[in-house]
């Protein structure tokens, strides 16, 4: 599958994980569970990458995320982002099935 062939969900999970990976290696505060946090993503992007994500992996990976990183106010709307693209992926595509 070419870039151009690419599902735009799949685009859509890309762009909003590398946001908020970005954001999260900006981050200057520690936290408890950053670390948690950074797997998710990295599983997240591994996922978008290989450009077929399992619904309930990319679910239980959002929780995660949430999870750890949830209560750092500056990365919330980046989480948010994450969360509507993960969002994409559940139900059927209109127009299809």
């Amino acid at each position: 599958m070419t870039s151009g062939d690419e599902d735009p969900r799949v685009t859509e999970l890309r762009s909003a994980v590398a946001r908020l990976r970005r954001r999260l290696a900006a981050h200057p505060g520690e936290f408890a569970d950053r670390t948690i946090a950074e797997e998710e993503l990295a599983a997240l992007n591994a996922m978008a990458a290989d450009g077929t994500p399992e619904i309930p992996r990319l679910r239980r990976s959002l929780l995660l995320i949430a999870g750890a990183i949830g209560s750092v106010s500056a990365l919330s709307p980046e989480l948010a982002e994450v969360r509507r693209a993960v969002d994409l992926f559940v139900g059927p595509v209109r127009g299809q099935g």
